[in-house]
């Protein structure tokens, strides 16, 4: 929840796709259609022969903040009245139909949505009613169909689901977030410096007990040592906790050897 009165501020980013629901049938599912569109970037909703008329106040409800989507939704009579501005509309098709038409998935149509918008042009996505999704009349309309490739045995999405997955792959057509990184707070990723100083640390220790004695294996346990430090990222934090441990361990070995004498 946003927490604010008024819901979220959010407003149009760039030229992005226009949601058109085609005869929704319930104000809930308007409303989280709304919330999924917000969290990909996606703000024009228009509504083609809502069942119960519009607006309806349960859509707010459930839209989880994202109210100026809702104030914002357009209402047509037909399919053809919603997307007669727009140079060109994908629509989402789960099952087969006796239809002749490029069938993108839902990463691909993304990243075609970007190409075109680029060059400055309108777009629409069309959805379905909940019960039977789009008729063969509603996707003649349609440039392509979208076709999620999803658990052949099971391909059940509501309506709200159905348009996060494309608000989703259509942010990410444009995200540049790298897909793995190391969360350090508010350490840092130890420096080789900072990691051969405690090498330093650790070896004397492991000199002075008496671990490294074999003169033979010494070189390659202080190289699997240095190695096993190095596979990972190891943070400026951890290496000072482990010089803590070190130094701790080696207090406790002097004091077990001063009580013996």
């Amino acid at each position: 929840m946003t927490g604010r009165d008024g819901g979220a501020d959010i407003g149009p980013i760039g030229n992005s796709p226009v949601v058109i629901l085609v005869r929704p049938q319930m104000a809930e599912n308007i409303g989280t259609t709304a919330r999924a569109m917000a969290n990909g970037g996606l703000f024009h909703m228009r509504l083609v022969a809502p069942r119960d008329g519009w607006p309806l106040e349960r859509a707010w409800r459930s839209a989880s903040g994202a109210d100026r989507i809702l104030e914002s939704a357009q209402v047509f009579d037909t399919v053809d009245d919603a997307v007669a501005d727009l140079h060109h509309v994908f629509a989402t098709c789960p099952r087969p139909r006796h239809i002749v038409k490029p069938v993108l998935t839902a990463r691909g149509g993304a990243a075609e949505l970007r190409e075109m918008t680029d060059r400055g042009l309108k777009v629409g996505l069309m959805f379905g009613p909940e019960r039977a999704g789009l008729d063969n009349e509603d996707m003649a309309r349609a440039d392509a169909l979208i076709r999620y490739p999803l658990n052949p045995a099971f391909m059940s999405l509501n309506l709200a689901q159905a348009v996060m997955i494309m608000a989703y792959e259509w942010w990410m057509a444009a995200d540049d977030t790298p897909p793995r990184t190391l969360m350090t707070n508010e350490t840092h990723v130890a420096t080789r410096g900072e990691l051969d100083n405690f090498m330093r640390h650790l070896i004397a220790d492991l000199d002075e007990c008496g671990f490294l004695r074999n003169e033979q294996k010494r070189a390659g346990m202080v190289r699997n040592l240095r190695h096993f430090f190095l596979r990972g990222e190891v943070t400026e934090q951890e290496l000072r906790t482990l010089h803590g441990v070190v130094t701790e361990l080696s207090r406790g070995r002097k004091a077990r050897q001063g009580n013996k004498s």
